[in-house]
């Protein structure tokens, strides 16, 4: 019976041959390792909002305090290093679809001039984003100041990054990275920026008071806010950027037209 089957099967069998091209190889190179970070650091991005932070809440006091260093401390590592080589990989990648566009459009210097807008632009964009995660009272702690303040944001930030940098050659991986990149690299500020060095403080006055009973410094609880607002800002940010990174290769939508 295993003969017989065996004896059907066709001619053909399967055979690897990588390709040559040092250029094709090193971009799949790239996607492979963006990928792999980056599901390592989205993951954690998910597990502090959605799973983290309401298990935290529901444990007591004296609990909490020995279970955040020991928690957070590995995670923390992780998750801000996983954002960095996310981020740093993806740039390259990047770059790579700028070099492209730039030679087909017969000016290889403007990659460097489209890479250098795209920075400036989600720069100043995160100046305006950094303010609005800040603690505040009043009218500026409301979530729907916060929520489209900062959405105004992202959709002026992200339509002047496409306009400084359309083109006829540019391609709608270009265009859509412009917008996906750019809420990535958002992203990894807030999480260097912002919850990295907040959690810092608290891993260490949480373990204090752990080891020795210290009781929390009153600016635990605005650490403590400010983190949790910017965690959030990533989390909802987190959705656009996955879908234009998505649409970068496999939803061709976007392009630019001459005024």
């Amino acid at each position: 019976m295993c003969l017989s089957l065996l004896a059907s099967f066709p001619e053909w069998k399967p055979h690897l041959s990588f390709l040559s091209d040092p250029a094709a190889n090193e971009l799949i190179a790239l996607r492979w390792l963006h990928f792999i970070f980056g599901i390592i650091w989205i993951g954690l991005l998910y597990f502090f909002n959605l799973v983290g932070t309401p298990s935290m809440k529901a444990l007591e006091p004296g609990v909490r305090v020995k279970v955040y260093p020991v928690l957070m401390a590995r995670a923390m590592a992780w998750f801000r290093w996983s954002a960095l080589v996310t981020v740093i990989v993806g740039m390259r990648y990047f770059f790579s679809l700028l070099v492209t566009d730039a030679r087909n459009s017969g000016d290889p210097r403007l990659a460097l001039r489209w890479f250098g807008w795209w920075v400036l632009v989600w720069v100043v964009a995160y100046e305006g984003i950094y303010l609005l995660q800040l603690p505040a009272k009043g009218i500026r702690d409301s979530v729907w100041v916060r929520a489209i303040g900062i959405g105004a944001i992202v959709i002026a930030a992200s339509w002047i990054v496409m306009a400084l940098n359309g083109g006829e050659s540019v391609s709608n991986g270009h265009l859509a990275i412009s917008v996906g990149g750019g809420l990535g690299f958002v992203m990894l500020l807030n999480t260097w920026g912002v919850v990295w060095r907040a959690q810092k403080r608290l891993i260490q006055w949480t373990r204090a008071a752990a080891e020795q009973g210290t009781p929390l410094p009153a600016e635990a609880e605005r650490m403590m806010r400010w983190t949790f607002l910017t965690a959030r800002t990533s989390l909802w940010l987190s959705f656009p950027m996955l879908f234009f990174m998505g649409a970068a290769t496999h939803y061709p939508f976007l392009s630019t037209v001459a005024r």
